[in-house]
């Protein structure tokens, strides 16, 4: 593991990096481009970024406008308003009519912390989700958002992307070759008794828990699924003959996001037990970060309890 960065961070800089190259590059911020970080590209670029207060739908309206003239809008807010408050917007203004719009939504899930439950967003991956054409991704460290910033730039269609408040360990980078493509998952372990399917921040728990189950000898294939939607079938399909039992984990209510994804796919191709792992299906609330996330079960050791169960059920099944 290498360099330790809050996606969003790192969401900020590869803004600022490949502004140059995509002219057509604009950022729309509601008020919020220090927490967002895309206060460097405004600072670098004026000419193109857009505070538009707090105001996210009306936010989300002029970036279609932007997007009919040829424009590329990153529009930027929490989670929280980004995906939910100006949903509507999104829907109607954006993936009804299939314009290139990106709206990304930072501070995802419960690691906000001391915001307390009405910024912690459990919800977004799942309502993004239930959009029509509505692209869905969650990259796990700055690495791997790095390369899926410029995967966005080059991709004409709405999409959604989550951002992460807390910095993260860097995982990616140790891949041969990385090389990020929507739509298509990443093995990062190999294992043969179980597979875990993980997205944003979780990713780095599953590779812990993977670690530590090791030393029962229990074998775990870790896959970051940074594209909840289009889901990579091919890879989960894979996973699933190969191992004959599934965990996803994701840092949202285990309602609509990855887990269902999954469960939903898996249950007409390949049933197997598909365990999830997440939020469920409660509001979060306030504290520190690390201490909401352990409060919630939303550690490695959360996920060695699935795996576990996942296992045992995977066993009984197989018993003569």
């Amino acid at each position: 593991m290498a360099e330790k960065i809050a996606t969003r961070a790192a969401y900020g800089k590869a803004l600022v990096e490949f502004a140059d190259q995509e002219p057509n590059l604009v950022v729309l911020d509601a008020d919020l481009s220090g927490s967002t970080m895309t206060k460097d590209f405004g600072t670098a670029h004026p000419d193109r970024f857009f505070d538009m207060g707090i105001a996210e739908a009306n936010m989300v309206g002029v970036a279609a406008g932007l997007a009919t003239c040829g424009k590329k809008p990153f529009v930027n807010s929490f989670a929280m308003f980004a995906a939910g408050r100006a949903w509507e917007q999104v829907r109607n203004s954006v993936a009804y009519p299939g314009l290139n719009v990106k709206v990304v939504g930072s501070h995802g899930g419960l690691s906000v912390g001391e915001d307390g439950a009405t910024h912690q967003c459990i919800e977004d991956l799942a309502i993004m989700r239930a959009i029509p054409d509505m692209t869905v991704l969650c990259p796990c460290d700055g690495h791997e958002m790095r390369q899926a910033v410029q995967a966005l730039l080059a991709y004409d269609g709405p999409a959604y992307m989550r951002l992460g408040r807390l910095a993260g360990e860097t995982v990616t980078d140790q891949i041969p070759d990385y090389r990020f493509e929507i739509g298509k998952g990443v093995l990062l372990r190999e294992g043969s008794d179980v597979t875990v399917v993980a997205v944003g921040m979780m990713v780095q728990m599953a590779l812990q828990a993977a670690e530590q189950l090791e030393q029962e000898g229990i074998s775990v294939r870790v896959i970051d699924m940074h594209t909840i939607k289009p889901l990579d079938t091919e890879i989960l399909l894979t996973a699933a003959r190969e191992t004959g039992c599934i965990v996803t984990t994701e840092e949202a209510n285990v309602l609509g996001g990855l887990g269902s994804a999954v469960a939903e796919y898996l249950s007409t191709t390949c049933p197997v037990p598909v365990i999830r792992h997440g939020v469920e299906d409660v509001f979060g609330r306030s504290g520190a970060a690390q201490q909401v996330l352990e409060a919630y079960g939303l550690t490695a050791d959360g996920i060695v309890d699935k795996i576990n169960e996942a296992f045992a059920i995977k066993n009984a099944l197989t018993e003569p």
